[in-house]
Order: structure tokens, then sequence, then C-alpha cells
């Protein structure tokens, strides 16, 4: 027998496939301050340089084609914004939009101009921009269970 393949069954091949590489690269965000604390303090500089690479170039992408084929498997599918599960998913895609734009993005460029100069006029980074990445890193937490639970709900569809 053939596989079926539709129009609606590549949307949601793209979709999580953007799910996957937008979003999975956000994970590995949560190690590259700690490694880079280890190697060299030096290094902290790069850490914003590629959060900021990854949040601009992997996940709003992802994020727009996450949102755009959902709308396209709403039209198309069998499934409505009356359900829970894709209701609660849509709001969590909107949370996750919203904290890229307005916090990680520009706390990243702050961060990297704040290293920069501490490591320049000390050879060590400041305690508020230690402060600042302890902040971060709370909202990376809380975004990686954002992230864990918007794939529950699209797994399962409680």
């Amino acid at each position: 027998m053939l596989a079926s393949i539709s129009a609606l069954s590549i949307s949601i091949w793209i979709h999580v496939t953007a799910a996957v590489v937008g979003f999975g690269s956000t994970f590995a965000e949560a190690v590259t301050f700690p490694v880079a604390m280890k190697l060299d303090k030096r290094h902290l500089p790069y850490v914003h340089k590629l959060q900021l690479f990854i949040n601009q170039r992997l996940a709003t992408p992802a994020l727009v084609i996450i949102i755009l084929t959902g709308f396209y498997q709403m039209a198309e599918g069998d499934f409505s914004f009356g359900e829970m599960w894709i209701s609660a998913t849509f709001l969590i895609v909107i949370v996750l939009g919203g904290l890229l734009g307005a916090y990680f993005i520009p706390t990243d460029r702050r961060l990297f101009e704040q290293v920069t100069k501490d490591l320049a006029e000390t050879g060590e980074p400041s305690k508020d921009y230690l402060a600042e990445v302890r902040r971060e890193g709370v909202m990376g937490t809380i975004t990686g269970i954002l992230i864990v639970a918007a794939l529950f709900l699209m797994i399962t569809k409680p």
C-alpha cells in the first residue's frame, strides 16, 4: 500500500520540523553560559551572539512557520479553536513569540554589550551582569517548560 501524502500531511510535517529545529535549538542555550564560564570568561560575549543567532535565525522563523501551518491545518483539517489543546497551544505560541521579541533578543543584545564592557574594564563579568544572566536562565527554564507543555498538548490532544 502506498502512503497517502496530502497538502495537509505536508503541512503537519513542516509544522513539526519547524518546532524541532527552531525550538529544539533553544534548549542548547542552557549550556552555553556554564561552558563558557568553565573555559574562559572571554567567551561570554560569544554566548550572547550565539543566543541572538538562535533566537533570530532559528526560533523566530520557526515560530512564523508554526503559526502559518497551524492556521492552514485549522482551515483544512478537522480542528477547531474550541478544542482546549489547540487554543492553549496557540496561547503558548503567542507567549513564546512575545518572550523572544520582547525579552530574549533585547536582553542578549544588552548582555553582550555589558559583558564586553565589563571584560575590557576589569577582566571579570560584573555582579549586575551575573544577576541578569541568572534572570535570563530562569526565563529560559520557564520557556522550556512552555515548549514541552505545547508539545504535550499537540501530541496527546487531551
